[in-house]
């Protein structure tokens, strides 16, 4: 193939989006669409009682103002209908409920009386067995839209949608057709006005006819059962059409008062039937005395197939969609729990060793003073080696051996240390193998026993590797992880970044080693006694997370981890979005990784199962599955602000923000750090955390999916000077230009440990694959990142 047409083949490529990412625009367009079908079919109603102004009624015939409550313009007629004297026709609006509708029907039943009820198309769906009690009972049913809204405010295609997909739940729930309509808040006819009256001749042309009432039982108010009984007595001899309710609220007053109110109207001589048997009673009356027998209008007709597979197929997605939001309901709750439970224990255990490290006199042992090795593993770090460098050789410790181990960099990273020519420096050069494979090397050349691990990137403030190591002097100590600080904190994006540090990772460190699991010895700064190191079998490729690997490794052969808050590493940030997304899907996929690798934790028994039942469990949890499920704390702010209580969605979430606001002060004063970068926390919470939602879900994706990831080196600029030389309670990076010590300042008395090691071979490569170039590394703090849901 020529270049040309790779070219095109390339940009065809470009062109279509890749199967996981279409496969996940399908997923959340699909997950959009049935919550704005749930919110469609829950939009909260007022009821019927809502008094609307009449308007202008210049347009409405007499007939219709003067006439009966029931309505006939098909056809292109209009004429209205009462009921024949001392008739009753009893209906009830805004069911079907569970409740209280079968208790109605029980009444009725008791009392051989019939009713109309005008059904809800949402709670018919929802409680479709009451529907079919409702026709089974030879009562008649008649549509009161889908959703209850007003149908005034409605364009005309929403209107008749209300209307037809009503029909066809009736039509799937009970089985049954019909051809009456009783809008939402409509009141008797003398209330119709032109507005109302464009909908009830909209609704004929539908075939409908439209039933409104004689006498509200206003049952609604719970008013009290002689009450009702008053509202919905006829005057003597009168007909009526009698509105109650079987839904919206308690209706227990509703259900006393028929059983009082039907005997009571029977011995009066009433007689009581449906809306549509009382209209052909009246009619045939009517027409017998003009001398003909009209047929007699049906009611309950039996619905046709189309209307019933439509009315499944409504079914189903009312029940997926209600079924999604009891499970984000339900998440919802879970997620507060985890969320409370997470913060009292991270303030708790937190504030416990924050109290004994600061406690007077506090001392791991005697002063660890034994030679130090520090590692720095290094590719295409040319940005930040030197000051890298600099820094570790020029730390305030009695003897600190330096070896970069250059991982076939091709940017000049060796040449660069190298031309530094600092005595108790060495540089090592091995083909490209991997992050793994370079600590292996610099370990395996080390002349001591303490070793110290650190990126390429990493500036040390001169006492850190002297209070790094101190906790050896406890011999139970077998790593020890320091305290990782964002050195360019000038883009709001690595600002992000150093409230994250400062909340979630250094925070989790300090419950961690309380509890003795902790996760992860930061790539940017750790040490580890070299036994240690070799019981753990060193570090591995297996993962991408080769500081987490180890780490757990560690933990599983009996070594404590801990961690020293005052030694300070300064790290360069990503600077980007993007960058910053590619470096924590690598972090997340690779402790998910480390965390399968080390499953056998979980029934093993002594040290290795302590960390197993303890540690896993909760990286597992908190570290990983409330991540992934946080999403559904932002997912019900945007549907509560857009479909329910404004006011209580809002408090909710601020109490939230509070709630995170108390944790993030309570991190920053441990961590002593300056307050003012909070402010920009409640803005974090709409931008960078949905990124680290789709770092998290990407990386279970591909987790689950037995994806493989490829290496990305981020693009380093280099922390530079600028800034005050830092006291420990800055919040910048170090000043370069004076300190570390500059060249002329180190002495120049040669050290035998200088330039290249041509004596010790370099560990071999594990794997040459492109995948396994140097991985990115873990969390500081291990598990995915932190965890906001506020």
């Amino acid at each position: 193939m020529t270049r040309r047409g790779r070219t095109r083949v390339r940009a065809r490529r470009r062109l279509l989006p890749r199967p996981r990412i279409l496969l996940g625009t399908l997923v959340l367009v699909l997950f959009v669409a049935v919550l704005v079908v749930q919110a469609y079919i829950n939009s909260e109603f007022k009821a019927d009682h809502v008094e609307t102004e009449v308007g202008d009624q210049s347009g409405v015939p007499a007939g219709i103002k003067d006439g009966g409550p029931v309505i006939n313009t098909t056809g292109g007629q209009v004429s209205s209908n009462r009921l024949p004297p001392k008739t009753i026709a009893l209906t009830f609006d805004d069911g079907p409920d569970p409740t209280w509708t079968p208790q109605i029907l029980k009444v009725l039943a008791e009392n051989d009386a019939h009713g109309t009820f005008f059904v809800v198309g949402s709670e018919v769906v929802r409680h479709p067995e009451v529907a079919r009690q409702i026709a089974g009972g030879g009562h008649e049913m008649g549509l009161h839209t889908f959703t209850h809204p007003n149908m005034q405010l409605l364009a005309p295609w929403r209107r008749k949608l209300e209307l037809s997909q009503t029909q066809v739940a009736i039509a799937r729930a009970a089985g049954v057709h019909t051809n009456l309509v009783r809008f939402p808040y409509s009141s008797k006819p003398q209330a119709i006005d032109e507005t109302n009256w464009a909908l009830v001749q909209d609704a004929g042309k539908q075939g409908f006819l439209v039933v409104v009432n004689d006498l509200d039982s206003q049952d609604w108010q719970r008013p009290g059962v002689p009450r009702i009984l008053l509202n919905a007595t006829p005057k003597a001899g009168e007909s009526a059409v009698l509105l109650f309710h079987d839904a919206g609220g308690n209706r227990r007053q509703t259900v006393e008062a028929l059983r009082a109110f039907i005997p009571r109207m029977k011995a009066r001589g009433y007689r009581f039937t449906t809306v549509t048997e009382g209209l052909n009673v009246g009619l045939k009356e009517a027409r017998k005395e003009a001398g003909n027998t009209p047929p007699p209008l049906a009611y309950n007709q039996p619905a046709p197939d189309a209307d019933r597979w439509r009315g499944q197929a409504l079914m189903w997605t009312v029940g997926l969609a209600d079924g999604l939001v009891y499970v984000i309901a339900g998440l919802f709750l879970l997620i507060g729990a985890l969320t409370i439970g997470r913060t009292g224990l991270l303030l708790l255990l937190a504030g416990r060793h924050a109290r004994q490290r600061r406690r007077p006199g506090f001392r791991w042992g005697a002063e660890v003073t034994e030679p130090v090795s520090v590692i720095v593993p290094a590719y295409n770090e040319k940005e930040g080696i030197e000051a890298a460098v600099r820094s570790l050789a020029g730390g305030d410790y009695p003897e600190i051996e330096v070896v970069v181990v250059d991982d076939g960099s091709t940017d000049g990273t060796a040449a660069l240390v190298e031309r530094m020519r600092l005595p108790n420096v060495r540089v090592v050069r091995v083909p490209n193998g991997g992050k793994s494979n370079a600590l292996n090397t610099g370990v395996a050349l080390a002349k001591h026993d303490l070793i110290v691990t650190v990126d390429g990137d990493t500036i040390f403030e001169p006492d850190s590797i002297r209070r790094l190591v101190q906790p050896f002097g406890k011999r139970t100590v077998g790593a020890v992880a320091g305290n990782v600080k964002i050195g360019n904190r000038r883009s709001l994006v690595a600002l992000w970044q150093h409230i994250e540090y400062v909340i979630g990772f250094n925070l989790d460190r300090r419950l961690y080693e309380v509890l003795n699991c902790m996760p992860t010895v930061p790539g940017a700064i750790g040490a580890f006694r070299r036994r240690a190191l070799d019981e753990a079998g060193g570090f591995s490729d297996e993962t991408l997370a080769e500081d987490t690997d180890i780490t757990m490794a560690l933990c599983r052969a009996g070594w404590r981890v801990v961690y020293e808050e005052r030694a300070r590493a300064w790290t360069e940030a990503p600077a980007t979005l993007e960058q910053l997304y590619r470096q924590r899907y690598r972090w997340s996929y690779g402790t998910m990784q480390a965390m399968w690798k080390h499953r056998e934790a979980l029934t093993e028994r002594g040290a290795s199962g302590r960390f197993g039942r303890r540690g896993l469990p909760f990286l597992a949890l908190f570290g990983v599955a409330l991540p992934l499920l946080a999403p559904v704390v932002d997912i019900m702010l945007v549907y509560g602000l857009v479909f329910w209580e404004l006011e209580e969605t809002v408090v909710a979430w601020f109490g939230m923000l509070l709630l995170q606001l108390v944790t993030a002060a309570i991190a920053f004063r441990l961590d002593r750090e300056a307050m003012g970068p909070l402010w920009r926390l409640p803005l974090q919470q709409f931008a960078y955390r949905q990124l680290m939602y789709l770092v998290l879900i990407q990386s279970a994706t591909t987790a689950l999916t037995g994806g493989r990831l490829g290496w990305h080196k981020l693009r380093r600029a280099g922390l530079v000077s600028g800034g005050p030389t830092p006291a420990y309670d800055s919040a910048v990076a170090p000043e370069l230009d004076s300190w570390p010590p500059t060249l002329h300042e180190i002495p120049l008395n040669p050290h035998p440990a200088s330039g290249r090691a041509p004596a010790r071979p370099w560990v071999p490569s594990q794997s040459s694959a492109a995948d396994d170039m140097p991985s990115a590394g873990s969390p500081p703090a291990g598990g995915s990142g932190p965890v906001r849901t506020g």
